[in-house]
């Protein structure tokens, strides 16, 4: 069963951060739950995998140079989580911030919710 740290880094770089979809997928389908939902500020919900699947590649193919860098380590407490981070081309200064928060059910995500932050 993977730790609620685990998944929070792992959805950051392998399912936001990753440009291909197969991997996408696959990385998708071990970390979330079935019946997972995702709370997106500007653009809505989204319940389930094939749902989650289709709006971060369509959020990944906006900016497919950006890389997501954790800013802190993950912090758990109980069955939540949340881990904070930038975004922009690796190199420059990043273009946009946030912290992911989610809860963790029997080692998957269950709910994602996405909070963007003011950059540092």
């Amino acid at each position: 069963m993977l730790s609620t740290s685990t998944l929070l880094i792992r959805n950051l770089h392998d399912v936001f951060g990753e440009v291909d979809p197969a991997r996408r997928r696959a990385a998708i389908d071990e970390i979330f739950a079935e019946d997972c939902v995702f709370y997106d500020p500007s653009k809505g919900d989204y319940r389930g995998r094939d749902e989650i699947d289709r709006i971060a590649g369509e959020i990944r193919a906006t900016h497919p140079d950006f890389r997501y860098q954790p800013i802190a380590e993950p912090e758990e407490v109980g069955n939540g989580g949340r881990i904070r981070w930038v975004s922009g081309r690796p190199g420059e200064a990043p273009a946009y911030a946030g912290t992911d928060f989610i809860i963790a059910r029997d080692g998957r995500i269950a709910a994602l919710y996405l909070l963007f932050d003011t950059l540092p």
